[in-house]
């Protein structure tokens, strides 16, 4: 049943967008309610408003902190029209029923990121504005509530549509959106007062996106989170949810390179990437890496694609293509596959979380993101030698690789390239094994490469294998009760260790 909508209290911080719905509800003879600056303004466009003070009776006190939490305002929000009793007591203390609610709330969050003061912070608190969006959603089974200025459209349509008048389901809907407002407002204050602490799991997300399928076709996928504000699509097709997961590897990984650097990935771990002095040749050098697995992958590159680059890029089939700029040319040739999908990353700063998240059990899993990047002052020599300027700069190469792929993770890199790797083995002999027959399959040399390990070597074994093919140099954690052996068979065979104390899991 249509239920008409003849008052409306209306106290809102930002007033962009509202002339609109003032204009149609004054048109709809909708009477207001106001106070403050939202009353000034609703008087500036020449329309009747009753300021709250003037039917509660009272004055805006304690510097704005109390104006509408009254009686005569709360109760014309939550008496219930179909209670005798409710009807009488508003009738009693001739309180106005009130049939729209529009308010927003005080900047908190923005407050807290522009670096605003502890006593500025709590000022953004808003409790008039949260107890308005919470009593009228409660009771939607007669108020319609606007929390926010992203529901204006909604509400306008509402008002053309059905004549100023609501049904229970419009009600209802306007309700969920409140609640989702009131509920990231309290989460974004909760994470403000608890700092670091990491005390609770309160995550709330306002911008989703419902995938075509998840994983896999049989499972609904949906993205919670601002894609826009870290990409723009400038061609293909609709992202999917595993493209999401091989972006979120790939910007990750570019993230730990300053040097023209080009990666590319598949299922979510590099199969090639190179430092060269332009990105063709850093194209060229990761392709070589391992070109059959390349197809259909991500590529994913910290400089700008020129057409050089783009024209050796359109010679295989990828999904995705990641850079911060294209030049005009390079993005004529690149859309040139229809459901290529073209990715400009606008802030790399923003497609970083400080915490991970994950589901396990009935749970959450948190922990924060592992943005640990070894230097040459982190490197121990724990051999009798020290590796050259070359394999040092090659193995923090291959130790960043390293950390960006799934565990037990071996890398083997020469000339700041990635030679080959072994990934998700149950073994750490396994993982190398996989790698140097990688290696092996596309012709590289193994004499003079060097060898990151994610974790530890239990046993002399790995350094025993990769010595046989020629690597000259190791990098690992160290943290072994039996690192001694490895480091003895590198003295005895003339190969270099470094051990840095940081171990790169990543399950």
């Amino acid at each position: 049943m249509l239920q008409k909508i003849s008052t409306a209290l209306i106290s809102v911080y930002h007033k962009d967008g509202l002339d609109e719905i003032l204009r149609e509800l004054n048109r709809l003879n909708v009477k207001f309610i106001s106070t403050g600056g939202t009353y000034e303004f609703i008087q500036s466009l020449g329309y009747e408003c009753e300021s709250v003070e003037s039917v509660t009776g009272y004055p805006s006190i304690l510097g704005g902190r109390v104006k509408t939490l009254h009686p005569k305002i709360l109760g014309g929000i939550l008496h219930r029209r179909d209670s005798d009793q409710d009807r009488k007591q508003i009738k009693s203390y001739d309180i106005p029923p009130i049939d729209l609610v529009i308010v927003d709330l005080y900047p908190f969050e923005e407050t807290v990121a522009t670096g605003g003061t502890d006593e500025e912070v709590i000022e953004k608190i808003d409790i008039g504005g949260i107890s308005l969006i919470r009593g009228a959603a409660k009771n939607y089974n007669d108020v319609v509530i606007v929390a926010s200025k992203n529901q204006y459209k909604p509400l306008f349509d509402l008002l053309k549509a059905k004549k100023g008048s609501s049904d229970i389901e419009d009600r209802r809907w306007f309700a969920k959106e409140a609640f989702k407002v009131s509920s990231a407002y309290d989460s974004a204050i909760f994470r403000y007062f608890d700092g670091d602490e990491q005390s609770a799991l309160r995550i709330t997300a306002d911008e989703v996106k419902h995938l075509r399928y998840g994983e896999n076709p049989h499972q609904k996928g949906i993205f919670f989170g601002n894609f826009d504000e870290i990409f723009e699509q400038l061609h293909g097709k609709e992202i999917s949810y595993n493209n999401l997961l091989d972006i979120d590897a790939a910007v990750s990984l570019i993230a730990d390179f300053d040097d023209t650097t080009l990666a590319i990935l598949k299922h979510n771990n590099a199969c090639g990437i190179a430092c060269r002095p332009t990105v063709k040749e850093a194209w060229e050098a990761a392709l070589a890496a391992d070109p059959v697995s390349a197809f259909g992958g991500i590529v994913v590159t910290n400089c700008t694609i020129d057409k050089a680059a783009a024209e050796a890029i359109n010679e295989i089939f990828f999904e995705v293509i990641i850079a911060p700029s294209y030049d005009i040319d390079a993005l004529e040739i690149l859309t040139q596959k229809k459901n290529r999908i073209i990715l400009v990353l606008k802030s790399i700063e923003k497609a970083s979380q400080k915490m991970q998240y994950r589901s396990v059990l009935n749970g959450t899993l948190a922990q924060d993101k592992n943005d640990s990047v070894q230097t040459p002052v982190d490197l121990q020599v724990v051999t009798k030698i020290t590796p050259t300027a070359a394999e040092t700069e090659d193995l923090l190469f291959a130790n960043k690789l390293v950390k960006h792929t799934k565990s037990n993770a071996i890398v083997l890199a020469k000339n700041r390239q990635l030679i080959a790797s072994g990934t998700g083995q149950t073994s750490r002999v396994d993982a190398l094994k996989q790698a140097i027959e990688k290696a092996t399959e596309f012709k590289f040399d193994l004499k003079g490469a060097v060898m990151a390990s994610d974790a530890f070597f239990p046993f002399p074994d790995c350094v025993e294998i990769a010595h046989k093919v020629g690597i000259t140099a190791v990098i690992q954690p160290g943290g072994s009760i039996r690192d001694t052996d490895s480091i003895a068979f590198c003295d005895k065979n003339g190969m270099a260790m470094v051990m840095t104390g940081i171990r790169h899991f990543k399950h």
